[in-house]
Formats: structure tokens, sequence, C-alpha cells
């Protein structure tokens, strides 16, 4: 017997965070539930594409972007914003801090003495990914990624033990020069948040293989890209008319939208997709799977 054609995909936000008279919560009261995925951004990732030798951000990326990782290990540091409150700090913003590229590069500059002394070299490849080239015999310890500790105390996601000494050292002088970079004190003028701190995650060499059983992706995420394009997945950018083209096992990706973007702009061109086997996955793991027939299940009116 023919295996089964993977449905085409959306990708969605966490579902605690659409309301309940969202109009995508008409689709799953009549759709049909089942097993749980994983959560989280880089768990999500995991489970579309599978990296023979190791998952590592910061070497994908790399080479996407520079087309250099090569077999060195790879570390991202990118541009952070934390604010310190009375319990310590929180990371409240990291890439996406609306930098250009040469005050990126201005400031990279400004940080490139606190690598060196370690041996390191900070290479800029966009504003909001930058990266460090780690010499070999310099153990990574476990770092926690953007998602995992945005809106937290910065205590409980800092590198620990004897091998996150080195890096807690390198983070502290790199928040203390930032703090002090006049480009700091032009963006508050500006009306835009400091860029006061790196965020370290993403770890490792560049996978030699990866595999996925996606035709094809509709996404702007830069990691995502990065996978796609080391397994041979076309990624077309996210726009209504590369959604209204996707089909059979394509995965739309939403995930980093507010639902009422989902619900508002995008709308239209969503509910087109119902004409087929859908599959809804949600970022907090919750998956339903909706086919054109359902929208006969009228007994079905509650919200979910």
């Amino acid at each position: 017997m023919a295996e089964a054609a993977r449905p085409l995909e959306l990708w969605l936000p966490d579902l605690p965070r659409f309301e309940p008279d969202h109009p995508l919560r008409a689709w799953l009261a009549r759709a049909d539930r089942i097993d749980d995925g994983p959560r989280g951004f880089l768990g999500g990732l995991a489970a579309y594409f599978d990296c023979a030798d190791g998952f590592a951000p910061a070497a994908l990326t790399r080479e996407l972007l520079a087309g250099d990782a090569g077999e060195a290990t790879w570390l991202s540091a990118d541009p952070a914003w934390i604010q310190p409150d009375l319990n310590g700090a929180r990371l409240l913003a990291c890439g996406q801090m609306q930098l250009g590229l040469e005050e990126a590069r201005t400031l990279a500059d400004a940080l490139q003495p606190v690598f060196a002394d370690a041996g390191m070299v900070l290479e800029v490849g966009t504003p909001d990914r930058w990266h460090v080239r780690v010499p070999p015999g310099i153990a990574l310890p476990s770092f926690a990624s953007p998602d995992e500790a945005l809106g937290e105390n910065l205590v409980q996601h800092l590198p620990e033990g004897a091998e996150g000494r080195r890096w807690r050292v390198i983070l502290t002088e790199a928040q203390v020069l930032l703090h002090q970079h006049p480009l700091n004190a032009q963006r508050r003028e500006r009306g835009l948040p400091p860029v006061n701190s790196l965020w370290l995650w993403g770890g490792g060499h560049l996978p030699t293989k990866v595999r996925s059983e996606l035709k094809a992706c509709v996404s702007d995420d830069v990691l995502l890209g990065a996978l796609a394009a080391r397994a041979g997945v076309d990624v077309v950018p996210r726009a209504p008319e590369a959604i209204a083209k996707a089909g059979t096992g394509w995965l739309i990706d939403l995930q980093d939208l507010q639902a009422g973007e989902i619900g508002g702009a995008w709308w239209p061109v969503l509910q087109r997709l119902a004409a087929a086997p859908l599959q809804l996955s949600f970022a907090s793991g919750e998956r339903w799977l909706q086919r054109p027939w359902h929208r006969l299940r009228f007994w079905r009116g509650g919200r979910r």
C-alpha cells in the first residue's frame, strides 16, 4: 500500500496566544486532534530536519550567510537588549534590534579585542546574526537559545561551571563596552533600545548531512533557511502569493507572527488552504488535522 502523502502544514505560534474568538479556533472545533508534536522553535526544527551528526545553529547560519563555516566550531553571538530589574536582568530582545549593517560592524569592532584575547574572531553575518569562530580546544558549555530565555532572568540561563566561567567573563566585558559605546547613546535619542549585550548560543560544527521529508517551505527564518539549504529543500519568502501556491508536503512557517496578524492580513489566503488536507501544528505542541469535508461538521460549533 502506498504511503499517504504528507499534508500541507501550518506551523503556528503557541495555541494560548489565539483568543477564543480567533477564526482559527473554528477550524480546530471541526478538525481531528492528532498526537502532540515537539514544543518550541528549535524542537520544531529538529522534527522537520534530521542532522546526521548534530544540530549546530551557529555553523548552519554562518554557512548560509557567508559560505565559510568549513570544519570550524562556531557560536552565535547575536546582538541583544537586557533590562536590569530588582532580581537581576532580563533578556528583552535578541536580534531584530533595528541595526544597520555599518552600525553592527561598528559595535562588533569595539568588541573584537574581548574575543581576540581568547583566540576567537567575532564576525558579522547580518545586522541581526553575529558569529564567533572558536579555535580548537575551547570547550563549549550548554547555552540556552533565545526563545528559551526571552523575558526570563539571565541568571537562570548563564553558562555554568568551570567551562562556563570563560564565557561569563567574555559576556560581562562585552556588556561593559556596549554600555559605554556612543552608538547606544544615539539609539536612545532616537527612541530605540540599546544593544547592551550579546546572546551566546547554538555552538558546534556544520553537520555533514541534513535530511528532510518536506518538499518545500514558505519562511523568512534564517535558521530554517540554512537547514533547508543543506537538505536540498526549496525555501520561498513568506508572501500571500507563495502561501497560495503551497501544496502537499510543504511547510508554511508562521510561528513567529502575532495571532492577530494571522487572523487579519493573512487570513484571506489561509482560508483558501482548507480545500485540501491541512495540518495545524502549534509551537506549544498541539496538532490538528483538518480535511475538506470537516466543514460539514456543523454540530461542532464550540471553540477550542
